[in-house]
């Protein structure tokens, strides 16, 4: 049976990825006004469906070399960082107003692969986004180049892309692209290459398709799209990859454009759920009291009140077993406090927190959404 095709309006959070070839014209190094106006209407769109925004954006290289007068070419390290420094400003500022213009506020995000990769680091990145979008901002998301070298960042904003859909649990990663999707070669060198419009899993097959970048300013082509495609779907996220060389590319996904859809069985509340209750080690045991088992059981958060005791030596983001008075395994979940700011806490009510520690930590012991009930 054909896999059945998703329906974009569905998607409650969703992350665009936007290429620096889309954004920034590749010979005056000039923004593409006219298509981010379109596309920035488009997001509109998703907004007044109830929908969360996202954007993983490039450009800031691109732009910066022009305002320096860098040469064309490759650059050295120090000088992409430089470009990188100008360019995040006018980068800010596009999104800053183009976003305003249909009333949302733009909050910038700088990662580095670290950010993403360390666990404590990816803890206060995830928290800082989702609050912007519990505020409602819209998190315009960037590597951070001025920083980052080349042995400890990304080089493409595809996979950093997939790593922000992960981070923020989103259902749906476009990634927007010089192409219109996944071939079954190089279309650029092979005239009987065709597309692919759906891959339900991504086979070694699958892999040998990809092709190289497509443009100058393109730093990650088509293996890197499969990397991130890897990346989203193993945790919940459907993945397409459609053309943005065209006003209103995302309006043009809906109206059933060309393009590539890369799905997962998962959502990614249960893809989380199930890496939390076996992927991770259990570093310490919480116990709990009666009450917050039933709170627990109920669908709430684990807040220190509920605490009885602790055992382990654990620190902020790492798993913990929960057990109930009579021993057995409630849960499993990601504490938010290291072990010896959760001794000082247990048994206490939470508006007493900041108080008591001396700075204003998370209400919760174990959000819900960190939080895998035995038998789920």
């Amino acid at each position: 049976m054909a896999a059945v095709i998703p329906d974009l309006k569905k998607f409650r959070r969703v992350v665009v990825k936007v290429g620096s070839s889309l954004l920034v014209d590749s010979q005056a190094g000039t923004l593409h006004a006219e298509w981010l106006s379109a596309l920035v209407d488009d997001l509109s769109d998703f907004k007044k469906r109830g929908a969360s925004i996202l954007v993983v954006t490039s450009g800031a290289i691109a732009l910066g070399r022009t305002v320096l007068k860098l040469p064309k070419g490759e650059l050295q390290l120090e000088e992409s960082q430089a470009a990188a420094a100008v360019g995040q400003i006018a980068l800010a500022r596009i999104w800053a107003e183009s976003l305003a213009k249909i009333g949302l506020t733009a909050g910038q995000v700088l990662l580095t692969l670290g950010d993403t990769e360390e666990r404590r680091r990816y803890l206060n990145a995830r928290e800082t986004i989702g609050k912007l979008i519990e505020l409602g901002a819209v998190p315009v998301i960037n590597e951070n180049d001025t920083v980052a070298t080349n042995e400890i960042r990304y080089g493409d904003n595809d996979r950093l892309a997939a790593r922000v859909a992960t981070m923020a649990s989103a259902d749906l990663l476009i990634l927007l692209s010089d192409i219109d999707g996944l071939y079954s070669a190089p279309p650029g060198t092979n005239k009987d290459a065709k597309l692919i419009p759906v891959v339900s899993r991504i086979t070694y097959e699958i892999e040998a398709m990809a092709g190289d970048a497509g443009s100058e300013l393109s730093r990650g082509g088509m293996k890197t799209k499969i990397e991130a495609g890897k990346i989203a779907t193993s945790a919940g996220t459907h993945m397409v990859i459609a053309s943005g060389r065209k006003l209103h590319p995302l309006r043009a996904i809906e109206k059933n454009a060309p393009c590539t859809w890369f799905l997962t069985p998962a959502s990614p509340v249960t893809a989380r759920k199930k890496w939390i209750a076996g992927a991770l080690e259990a570093k310490g045991i919480i116990h709990i009291d009666a009450g917050a088992v039933a709170a627990l059981r109920s669908g709430k958060s684990l807040l220190p009140a509920g605490v009885v005791k602790i055992e382990g030596l654990f620190a902020r983001g790492d798993a913990v077993i929960v057990r109930g008075p009579d021993g057995g395994e409630i849960a499993r979940g990601i504490v938010a406090y290291d072990r010896d700011d959760a001794l000082k806490i247990i048994g206490k009510n939470s508006k007493r927190i900041e108080g008591i520690l001396g700075y204003a930590g998370r209400s919760e012991m174990i959000h819900r959404d960190d939080l895998a009930m035995a038998g789920e």
